[in-house]
Parts: C-alpha cells; sequence; structure tokens
C-alpha cells in the first residue's frame, strides 16, 4: 500500500501560488545560485541569529537549531526543496500495510564516532525519542506503537493508526540519526557533544559566539559535502550581521528582517535572496492558567491585534497577515477560519468586560534583538488601545523559549514565532497536542486530539484537507494562539559562496553550497 507520497505537503501548484508574492529578481537568482558547477574547499562563514537551544536533535526546542543540526545529522527521509514531499534519505520506506511502515537503510553509513549506522542504531534512535523523559519530540512520534529489527539494515514500525505524515516526519527532528554508542558514554552531555551521520562534524559550540564543523571525509554520499567546514557566528542583531558580511568578513547572513531588503539591493557586491516560507510570528499562549484560561480573553487578543498594521510598521510590508497556522496559499488553508477575527477593538473590549478583565496585564516573553523589540512594542501599543498592559522579560532565544515551554513556565504568553514543518499534522500535533513541548498549557481537547490522528489516516489531499478545516476550526474558535504574520526569508550571501537553495521552510541547509 503506498500512503503518504501527495497528502503529507504542499503541491507545486501551492508552492508556485506561494511564491507569487516574490520578486522576480530574487526567483532568477535563487535558480542561477543552484546551476553553478561545485568546487570542493574552502570554509563558509555564515550567522546565524540564535544560539542553539541544544546540539541534540531530541532535546533541543528552538526552531533555529534546525540549521546547525542539518550540518551534523542526516534523516531517515528528507523532503524535497520546492515542494516539501518527502523522499528517501538515510532510509527508503513503504508501507505493507496502513499499520506497517519498514524502512530499509543505506549501507555502509557511519556515524562520526566510526560505528555503523545499523537497524539496531535507527531502532534506538526512534525509540528514544518517543520515549525518553528529555525528549521533546514525542507528539511526532505519538502513532507508533512498536519499532523492531527485522533484519540487519531494515526496521519496521507497529502503528497505533495509519500515519501518512510519518514520512515526513522523519525528515525532521525525529528522524536525525545520533550515535546510540555517544548517548551512552556521554547522556546529557550530547547536548554540548554531539555526533551524528551529516555532512560535517562537531568541532565547537562557544555559547552565543560560534560553532565550529568540519568535512565529514568518510560521508556516505559521494562527492559531499563540497566545503571542508563551516563557521557559523551567533549574532541577533540583524544589521551588525549585515554589515559583517559586507564588509566581507562573513559569507552569509540569514533570516534578515524585511526592513534590510532596501540595503541588500544596494550592496552590489551581495547576492540577494527573498523567498516565501511558512516562517509564522505569533503569541504562543499558556491556556492552562489565568487569565488566559478563559477563552474570551484569549479571543480578545485575537480582535485586538492589527495584523495588517504590524505587517507594515514590524517587517516593512513584507508578510502576510496570518488568521491561522497557515499561510494562504496552503492547500489546508481554510476561508472560513480565516473570517474569525477580524481586526475589532470594540469587540475585543466587550469580551474583556465579559471575562471580568477589563484591568488586565499580562506577562509575556520575548526576546531581545532589535526587531523582536519592534515587533514586541507594536503588539504593547495594540493591546494598550483595548485596555490590555503588556509587562515583558527580555532574553535570548534558547533562554526565554525553555522558560515558557519548558517546566518553569515563567510568562502568561510568549511572543515569538513558529517556524514551520513539512506537513501540517506535526504543526497542530507539535503545538496543540497533549503533552507536546510547544503546548504551554500541555493539556488537548479529546476531540482535538481524535482530529489530529484522523489528519494522518490518509493521504488523499480532499480529506485531509476538511479534516484540517475542522481542526483549524478548533484551535482558532477556541483562540489557542495569536497568529500575527507569516514572515518571507531574506538572506545576504556574498559573491563568492555559491549553490544556495532556498526551501519553504525558510532554514537554510548548506549541503549544496561551495566557495567559488
Amino acid at each position: 500500500m503506498k500512503i503518504g507520497k501527495r497528502g503529507a505537503t504542499l503541491s507545486r501548484r501551492d508552492v508556485l501560488a506561494l511564491a507569487g508574492a516574490v520578486s522576480l529578481a530574487g526567483t532568477a537568482s535563487l535558480s542561477a545560485f543552484a546551476q553553478e558547477a561545485a568546487k570542493k574547499g574552502g570554509v563558509l562563514k555564515a550567522v546565524a541569529p540564535a544560539n542553539p537551544s541544544s546540539l541534540d536533535p531530541a532535546t533541543g526546542g528552538s526552531g533555529f537549531d534546525h540549521t546547525v543540526l542539518w550540518t551534523l545529522y542526516d534523516t531517515l527521509t528528507e523532503w524535497d526543496y520546492d515542494t516539501l514531499l518527502p523522499k528517501p534519505g538515510l532510509a527508503r520506506w513503504s508501507f505493507p500495510d496502513p499499520k506497517r511502515m519498514v524502512l530499509d537503510i543505506e549501507s555502509g553509513v557511519k556515524f562520526h564516532d566510526g560505528t555503523a549506522l545499523d537497524a539496531e542504531a535507527v531502532r534506538f534512535n526512534l525509540e528514544r525519542n518517543r520515549l525518553d523523559e528529555r525528549s521533546n519530540v514525542k507528539a511526532d512520534l505519538a502513532s507508533v506503537a512498536a519499532v523492531a529489527v527485522t533484519g540487519p539494515l531494515q526496521v519496521t514500525i507497529s502503528l497505533k493508526s495509519a500515519d501518512a505524515a510519518l514520512p515526513a516526519i522523519l525528515s525532521d527532528r525525529a528522524g536525525m540519526m545520533v550515535s546510540p554508542a555517544n548517548i551512552k558514554a556521554l547522556g546529557q552531555d550530547t547536548n554540548r557533544k554531539p555526533v551524528g551521520t551529516g555532512p560535517w562534524k562537531f568541532v565547537s559550540w562557544t555559547d552565543n559566539e560560534k560553532v565550529v564543523v568540519t568535512r565529514n571525509d568518510a560521508y556516505w554520499r559521494a562527492g559531499r559535502p563540497h566545503l571542508d567546514g563551516i563557521e557559523i557566528a551567533i549574532i541577533p542583531e540583524a544589521a551588525t550581521a549585515l554589515r559583517a558580511v559586507s564588509a566581507g568578513q562573513m559569507d552569509m547572513a540569514y533570516f534578515l528582517p524585511a526592513r534590510l531588503k532596501p540595503v541588500v539591493e544596494r550592496a552590489r557586491s551581495l547576492q540577494i535572496v527573498a523567498a516565501p516560507t511558512l516562517y509564522l510570528n505569533q503569541i504562543y499562549i499558556n491556556y492552562g492558567r489565568a487569565p488566559l484560561n478563559d477563552v474570551k480573553v484569549r479571543q480578545a487578543l485575537n480582535h485586538a491585534i492589527n495584523r495588517e498594521a504590524f505587517v507594515r510598521a514590524a517587517m516593512g510590508g513584507l508578510g502576510e497577515a496570518a488568521t491561522m497556522a497557515l499561510p494562504k496559499a496552503h492547500w489546508a488553508y481554510d476561508q472560513t477560519v480565516a473570517a474569525l477575527y477580524p481586526f475589532n477593538p470594540d469587540k475585543a473590549r466587550a469580551l474583556l468586560a465579559e471575562a471580568g478583565a477589563k484591568d488586565l496585564e499580562l506577562h509575556i516573553g520575548a526576546y531581545s534583538d532589535q526587531d523582536s523589540v519592534l515587533r514586541s512594542e507594536v503588539i504593547q501599543s495594540q493591546l494598550k488601545e483595548v485596555g490590555i498592559r503588556v509587562r515583558y522579560t527580555r532574553g535570548t532565544v534558547a533562554e526565554i523559549s525553555a522558560q515558557f515551554f519548558g517546566s518553569e513556565k515563567r510568562f502568561d504568553a510568549l511572543l515569538s514565532a513558529w517556524t514551520g514543518r513539512p506537513d501540517p499534522s506535526m504543526t497542530y500535533a507539535l503545538v496543540f497536542g497533549e503533552g507536546a513541548y510547544y503546548n504551554a498549557g500541555r493539556s488537548a481537547d479529546p476531540a482535538l486530539t481524535a482530529l489530529l490522528q484522523q489528519s494522518r489516516e490518509t493521504d488523499d489531499l480532499t480529506a485531509r484537507k476538511a479534516v484540517f478545516a475542522r481542526i483549524q476550526g478548533h484551535v482558532m474558535e477556541n483562540a489557542l494562539l495569536v497568529p500575527i504574520a507569516f514572515q518571507y526569508e531574506l538572506d545576504a550571501i556574498a559573491q563568492r559562496a555559491k549553490g544556495y537553495k532556498a526551501n519553504l521552510l525558510g532554514k537554510p541547509k548548506f549541503e549544496h553550497m561551495h566557495i567559488a
């Protein structure tokens, strides 16, 4: 039985529709980057906007981690750059029946410590990801009942129910293979001493300064990687990052704010990438405690936000006002849900009055870089207009996110972003599922849990779209988040750095890059 090949992701038609908002110059430049013949050697110097939360894919909690993780780890499946459709990675998959997934693993793959990637190593990783108390990706593998070794290079996954999203899920953190020997030897120290099978090996990580990786000479893909190494500097201030690239000190600054697009365009020595993404600026809500355990207060927040004004003021007009966790061009977008929360300050005030929350103060976590401060000030001003006072606690992405999502639960809400996943069921399960790490309230309505399971039972897009309409309706009618705006990828790349390809997740992979 063939399952999960279509339903898990965007079709090319949807991708083209989403890409329609991107300038032709930006789109053409992406193709040009990818077409240049690759040269071997050289060290790429890139700038990241945030310090990693962990270099262990199972324990990290920041969407910004992926770009570093992909240098160190391969995944069991991968996604196509243009469509996010799953394709073979470290393994090929098949479904002998709806409740069994068979993984046939590539032969000859070794971890950076010299141990073999075999069926037992894959079983170890999947079991750790779904059962270890430190794992933040349990929700991704909730459909898995058991994992068994059925051959030296074969693993069979028994499912509680059919899961059309599983091939896409294994292209993310849940499918990143870490060395069992390293985990057994170091335990929690693997957060900072990672060993994977990826194209580069770990060298060092200096907190809030730099991550360094070097070529994996024993990499299983012939001719790869092209780069001898990568140095990723941590520079949260985007203008500083761009100056470093303009001055020739660095080769690439990624995920720049829209306000810097004119600056990049004027710099003739730089290549520019401007592309659509699934990256959603939003307010995460801890609806497990007062005052945001009251649905009327949460609904008031949604009516209080002027999303179009936010895009203009905080994103330089380069973005899409968000009404749910998916953009308009996504195949699972639902127009009915999109109409639930028009900007209506009077309605927001009325809902607050009904909830008895006329004099409301919210303690919200936020980040301390310049653009995050700007976004937080815009939101603070808009909420003030309906009588909501906001008190921010600011810090780095890793610190503030951990304080909200982790056991501390320090804030009422978090002004942050969801960086997108290849399949929409992953987004909804990870953010709203029972006990999910990104669900600060940790609880979930049984009706939503049932819908999440139903969304994975078929690969038929029409059927899945109908289920996602109900999921999105439940999430937004209950105001379990405050979606604000989808952000576009904006990168500045030095002329000597070639081969970069953008993707819909907006998270750079360096696998095709080389130094001219």
